[in-house]
């Protein structure tokens, strides 16, 4: 091997071994639109279930240790199912990470949960965040992330301005719950289900509130809730430049949020997001960033999108670790715009496949996770036993 191409491989290994990736429960259960559900015989539909499908993903790609989880979903009896958790990670190898509340599958939540003009409705809200934080510290997981559906669909039906004090009063609130090394990623989403004004609906408010609730709380960026043609990489240059950026949940759209795997839109999009993440850790900005997949798919394979993802991350990873920034850097300070763009479209456009192959090879890591799960057989598996467990629990109900 050339003295280049084992520099380049070097810095291939370092990039591939820093990042790791989390994948979320609700991806491996069945999910469709509002329109209805498409179901999969291999979907899984326990806690069980979606630690194996979880397990085999790390299995495969090596890099997904841990599974964000749905409080209501994965713990319908909050702390009383801890050890049940507890107990699966220790049989899959996969650990709890993320803890997500729920706050808008209830009825009380029909006009808002931490914004509900009821203060008996936010204190219901504020009480499921703080209990969803007891069951963080007893999982040892160190993020809290928070999604808020709360907002209105029509004009003078709500009073904006108290509702940003009601959020920032239950922000308040639920940091002061926090252990020292946890934090609390606050999302935004421009709309939906909200329609006309949503609580928390762009990066600005989401970083104002992350500054009153406390210095554990950060901004967390999906890149599916923004609106047509907003530059995502600017807005993490601005988090990262002000140590707001606490963490993303990873998926594609064409139009909104719509939960497609990584990189099947746009796939230069991550790597430009990824270009500031590598700048930024250079500087040593960034350190704590939290790398999680948010999707729900209802046409491809669970397990197989998941993979997909997966994979796609690590090479845009790679790709962007690869952009010569030095080279760049005098390219931008003297104003050379085509030599500029053409160095950093040259590291988008390479094929860093092979490194990446090699890469896992040399962990011990089939070179091509997908191949290796559709060769495997675990999907026809899950598909076979799953549909003969639920059918005879459902004959037995």
């Amino acid at each position: 091997m050339a003295s280049s191409e084992s520099a380049v491989f070097d810095r291939a290994v370092q990039a591939l071994d820093s990042f790791q990736i989390e994948i979320p429960s609700w991806g491996f259960a069945n999910t469709g639109t509002r329109f209805g559900k498409f179901t999969q015989p291999a979907a899984a539909s326990t806690i069980e279930e979606k630690f194996a499908d979880a397990a085999e993903v790390n299995r495969l790609t090596g890099v997904t240790p841990t599974m964000a989880l749905h409080v209501l979903w994965d713990l319908p009896n909050g702390l009383g199912d801890v050890p049940e958790v507890q107990a699966l990670e220790k049989k899959y190898g996969v650990r709890a990470g993320s803890i997500n509340p729920n706050l808008f599958q209830h009825q009380e939540y029909k006009f808002g949960s931490l914004c509900n003009p009821s203060p008996a409705i936010r204190e219901q809200a504020l009480s499921h965040v703080l209990d969803s934080i007891e069951i963080a510290k007893a999982l040892g997981s160190s993020e809290l992330s928070l999604w808020l559906p709360d907002g209105s669909n029509y004009p003078g039906t709500q009073s904006i301005r108290n509702r940003i004090g009601w959020l920032e009063d239950a922000l308040r609130s639920v940091h002061g719950h926090l252990e020292p090394e946890q934090r609390l990623l606050i999302e935004y989403k421009p709309f939906e289900p909200a329609f006309y004004h949503t609580d928390i609906a762009d990066w600005g408010m989401s970083s104002h509130l992350a500054r009153v609730a406390g210095p554990q709380a950060r901004v967390l960026v999906d890149t599916g809730h923004h609106l047509p043609a907003q530059n995502i990489e600017q807005i993490v240059a601005w988090l990262l430049h002000t140590g707001l950026l606490g963490g993303f949940h990873f998926n594609d759209r064409r139009y909104a949020d719509d939960d497609l795997t990584l990189g099947s839109i746009d796939p230069y999009q991550i790597f430009r997001i990824f270009h500031e993440i590598h700048t930024a850790l250079a500087e040593g900005l960034g350190k704590r960033i939290a790398f999680m997949v948010d999707q729900s798919h209802n046409l491809k394979g669970k397990i197989e999108a998941t993979v997909q993802t997966v994979v796609t991350a690590q090479e845009l990873w790679l790709k962007a670790a690869l952009v010569d920034r030095k080279q760049l850097a005098v390219y931008q300070q003297s104003c050379e715009l085509v030599e500029a763009e053409e160095l950093f479209r040259g590291a988008f456009w390479s094929d860093v496949r092979p490194l990446a192959a090699a890469w896992r090879v040399a962990r011990g890591l089939p070179a091509d996770p997908l191949a290796a799960l559709r060769s495997g057989g675990y999907v026809e598996r899950a598909a076979r036993e799953r549909v003969n467990r639920h059918s005879v629990a459902v004959s037995y109900a």
